[in-house]
């Protein structure tokens, strides 16, 4: 009899919804366990770094002996505490007690693995925007570690002045107006297609939707997917653009066209014609001013300096790549385009 009333008083989807609940509280509790255990080590990681490079300044022969000496502090650390204390982690610590020198500035936000990784970036500045941008963005540390790899801020870097990338580099990407949303290259080497001659539109737009997360994280910021060959309409003629996102940080839709070819005029002038439709059709009341991104395997520069007027401020053209690119490619093409902008600029007085 009383087992009858308990059922009655606490059936099944009592029992669910208290279960969710105090299961809610354990979870929550233990991501705030974890974070505060987090940010715990992290703080001891850089008192450790302090504690090595000081005693190694105390003179000439701590300094000669320092290799050993770590070698010698791992092993003990590691029998009393455990893994963690291998000599190339304590190396870490004396480059993030070097690089990140004022202790209250270290980030709640960022796992020791966050640190280890903006230690391998070579630049105070670059290592300041993922720093900035890892928090602003709230990238894993897999996600950090792909977009160093691609050299996002070097790519970021390509169409902004001076005064631009002194703000980059210390308040991470701003997104303000469309021009701000544009990297050139784009890098799919998520893709692993070796031969960029092998395949086809189709397919590369097959790929890329497929892997539609991590092409998502190469767009940047504020990204939503709408749709793939969006059919538009006129006068009984169909035709079709082959992704369409949404930026929400922008408030408007971004029409991207993919193309295994050099950049050509018809190419612009199609993706003009997209977005003209879309501004007449598509965009709502509270939507901001249409984006159209063409997407070539080769920008061609001189085309799209003959094709794109340099105020413009919906149409884009930009590469893609298919590999990370070397630093000294990159540096190459981000002398070129200042170059080539100092020129422009010249010519115009």
């Amino acid at each position: 009899m009383a087992k009858d009333k308990l059922t009655k008083i606490t059936p099944n989807k009592v029992v669910t919804e208290l279960f969710s609940e105090v299961s809610a509280i354990i979870a929550e509790a233990r991501k705030n366990a974890y974070r505060a255990v987090n940010v715990a080590m992290v703080q001891a990681y850089w008192r450790i770094g302090e504690v090595i490079v000081k005693h190694e300044l105390q003179g000439k022969e701590r300094a000669d002996y320092g290799e050993k000496t770590l070698e010698v502090l791992s092993k003990k650390l590691t029998i009393d505490f455990g893994k963690g204390f291998a000599v190339t982690n304590l190396r870490y610590m004396k480059l993030f007690f070097s690089h990140f020198p004022i202790h209250h500035a270290l980030r709640d936000e960022l796992s020791w693995t966050h640190y280890r990784l903006l230690l391998k970036v070579k630049t105070e500045e670059s290592r300041s925007f993922y720093e900035a941008e890892t928090v602003n963005s709230r990238w894993s540390s897999r996600e950090l570690e792909r977009q160093i790899d691609s050299m996002l801020f070097e790519r970021l870097k390509l169409s902004k002045n001076k005064d631009e990338i002194l703000q980059l580099s210390s308040k991470g990407q701003i997104i303000e107006e469309a021009k701000d949303l544009i990297k050139n290259p784009y890098i799919f080497e998520f893709l692993d297609i070796a031969d960029k001659n092998s395949y086809l539109e189709k397919t590369l737009e097959q790929s890329l939707t497929d892997k539609l997360q991590n092409f998502l994280l190469e767009l940047g910021k504020g990204f939503a997917f709408v749709a793939r060959q969006k059919r538009i309409s006129i006068d009984g003629n169909h035709y079709y653009i082959d992704l369409v996102f949404y930026n929400y940080i922008l408030k408007c839709f971004v029409l991207i066209d993919l193309k295994t070819k050099k950049l050509s005029p018809e190419m612009i002038g199609k993706m003009d014609f997209y977005v003209r439709y879309y501004e007449n059709e598509e965009r709502g009341s509270d939507d901001k001013p249409t984006i159209g991104l063409v997407l070539s395997s080769d920008k061609n520069q001189s085309i799209a300096r003959y094709t794109l007027l340099e105020d413009s401020k919906q149409i884009f053209a930009a590469e893609y790549q298919l590999y990370f690119p070397s630093e000294e490619d990159l540096t190459r093409q981000i002398s070129g385009e200042r170059e080539r902008i100092e020129i422009e600029k010249r010519l115009a007085e």
